[in-house]
């Protein structure tokens, strides 16, 4: 490697010392070759997650095909060592995120190739594993759960305020976190005699989903006990300075949610393994799917999924019937 290239908060491309930086094998292929690959990254992906899952698959590879394949020109890169790439990932990765980065390498030779960077993609015709996944893998919480870890949080301080403000949004309205932590003060408003909030989903998309009543009065607390609300266009999930107490300028991000969320779940005395931001999405889809008048497609449309099979994967209820089950095992 030529610098350490990293994502900046903005989604940027940067090195350790600041400036711009890329893979060798982009470097020794020539300026046109450097201009296509900061183009792809800069113009072509605007989700951050979705640039930064890209960016480390690419780097691996590439520094995988110098150090191990000892490839030295980018253009001697062929459809097996990217075969053999992904083998090994297979061996430490689920079949999804090896899969989520052979597409990387796809879309970024594709793009070399439109530059007439590279005559063909080596990884157009390499297939990725399979899998077929029913139900997600991300833990959930049962509604009694999800009840002791919010009232365990004390609501005297604003860090308090804050957090149960921000894991009741993802439970009420199955927000993803990085929706709820581009949030603004103005995505909370009102309309038609309720509290409504503004989601910004993935692909620059808007969702907007009325507040139940616990979470109406948990974000109005915080609102108010924050000072935000003349503040409109600044974020509405802040960072706390520990020390005073006072509420920052700056903006929550998602490692700090997770954080805070293990935190919180460790005070409370849940012990469920693997307990994250994501978690709060499933346990408010399958608690609503618990109740009897509830529908698929409604929850589909309030947690913003284009496809119902994708909703399927956070509903669990099929796990308290499988325990339902075994106990009736009279033995």
């Amino acid at each position: 490697m030529t610098g350490e290239l990293t994502t900046t908060k903005s989604g940027g491309l940067v090195t350790e010392n600041g400036g711009l930086g890329m893979p060798s094998l982009i470097v020794r292929a020539g300026g046109q070759a450097e201009k296509r690959f900061l183009e792809f990254f800069a113009a072509q992906i605007r989700n951050r997650n979705t640039r930064e899952a890209y960016l480390r698959a690419v780097r691996d590879f590439l520094d995988w095909a110098e150090t191990e394949a000892r490839i030295e020109n980018l253009l001697d890169i062929e459809p097996l060592h990217v075969a053999a790439w992904v083998e090994i990932k297979t061996q430490t990765y689920q079949a999804q995120s090896v899969k989520q980065q052979l597409a990387a390498l796809r879309h970024l030779f594709d793009w070399l190739v439109t530059g007439h960077v590279l005559h063909t993609n080596p990884a157009s015709f390499v297939r990725g594993p399979k899998f077929s996944y029913t139900k997600g893998k991300t833990p959930i919480l049962t509604p009694t759960e999800a009840r002791k870890l919010i009232r365990s949080i004390p609501t005297d301080t604003l860090i308090g305020l804050r957090d149960r403000a921000l894991i009741g949004l993802m439970i009420y309205t199955f927000a993803r976190v990085s929706a709820a932590v581009t949030m603004n003060v103005k995505d909370v408003y009102r309309k038609q005699e309720a509290l409504w909030v503004r989601l910004h989903e993935k692909g620059g998309k808007h969702h907007e989903m009325p507040c139940q009543h616990n979470l109406k009065e948990w974000l109005q607390e915080y609102i108010e006990a924050a000072g935000i609300a003349e503040d409109p266009n600044g974020p509405l999930f802040r960072t706390v300075d520990r020390k005073t107490k006072q509420l920052g300028a700056n903006r929550l991000d998602r490692q700090r949610a997770w954080a805070m969320v293990k935190r919180r779940a460790k005070k409370a005395g849940i012990d469920t393994p693997g307990i994250c931001n994501h978690t709060f999405r499933g346990t408010g889809i399958t608690a609503y799917l618990e109740n009897p008048e509830a529908k698929l497609e409604h929850a589909q449309q309030m947690a913003a999924h284009s496809d119902p099979k994708t909703t399927r994967l956070y509903d669990r209820r099929s796990d308290q019937v499988s325990l339902d089950e075994v106990e009736r095992i009279g033995i």
